[in-house]
C-alpha cells in the first residue's frame, strides 16, 4: 500500500546517469526534453571548441541528478534507458531515495542565487568545520537559517544547505545580513 501510495505522489528522486562526461544525450537532458523538471547541480567550466576557449555549464556531480514527478511517469523513462536508474536508500531494498519538497526547493534556490556555490559530497564537511547556527535577515537568502562553515583564513561567510547524504552546498553571504541565534 505505502508502494502505491508513493508512486502517485510527485516527488524529488535522486537519480544517478551512467553515460560518460562527454554524452551527446546526457539523462538531465533527456528527462527535460520528456517534459520532467530536472535540477542537475552545475559549475562553469572552460572548454576548447573549435580552437577557441569557451566558458560551458556542466554538471558538478555528472551521475547525479534530481527529477521531480510522478514514480508512474519516471519508470518507463528508467526502463528504456540503460544508462539511468534511481539512487537506492541503503539497506532498504528498491526504495529510491526521495527529498522533502520544502528541503529542495530551498536547496535549488540558494544554489540559484549565488554565483559561485561551492559543493561537498558527504564526508567532505568534518563537524569542527561547521560553525554557529545563523538566520539571514535581509538579500537573497531572507528567513533562511543554517550553520556557517568555518574556513581557515577565510574572511568570507558560507552558508551551508545540506541534502543529507547526498551533496552540500556553501553559499557565500554578506556579514550584514547574519544574525547568530
Amino acid at each position: 500500500m505505502a508502494d502505491s501510495e508513493e508512486k502517485n505522489q510527485v516527488s524529488w528522486y535522486a537519480m544517478r546517469d551512467f553515460t560518460r562526461p562527454n554524452a551527446k544525450l546526457p539523462a538531465y537532458k533527456l528527462l527535460a526534453q520528456e517534459g520532467l523538471e530536472v535540477f542537475t547541480p552545475m559549475k562553469e567550466q572552460l572548454k576548447i571548441k573549435n580552437g577557441k576557449r569557451i566558458r560551458e555549464n556542466v554538471p558538478v556531480l555528472h551521475d547525479l541528478l534530481f527529477v521531480h514527478g510522478l514514480r508512474d511517469d519516471i519508470d518507463p523513462i528508467v526502463t528504456k534507458t540503460q544508462t539511468l536508474q534511481y539512487r537506492y536508500k541503503k539497506g532498504i531494498q528498491r526504495t529510491p531515495i526521495t527529498i522533502v519538497e520544502k528541503e529542495m526547493q530551498r536547496f535549488i534556490h540558494v544554489v540559484r542565487t549565488s554565483d559561485r556555490p561551492k559543493y561537498y559530497l558527504p564526508g567532505e564537511l568534518t563537524p569542527d568545520m561547521y560553525g554557529n547556527q545563523v538566520r539571514i535577515v535581509g538579500g537573497p537568502l531572507d528567513t533562511f537559517d543554517g550553520k556557517l562553515l568555518k574556513l581557515r583564513g577565510s574572511k568570507k561567510k558560507y552558508l551551508i544547505v545540506e541534502l543529507k547524504g547526498l551533496l552540500s552546498v556553501g553559499v557565500e553571504v554578506s556579514p550584514e545580513y547574519i544574525t547568530i541565534e
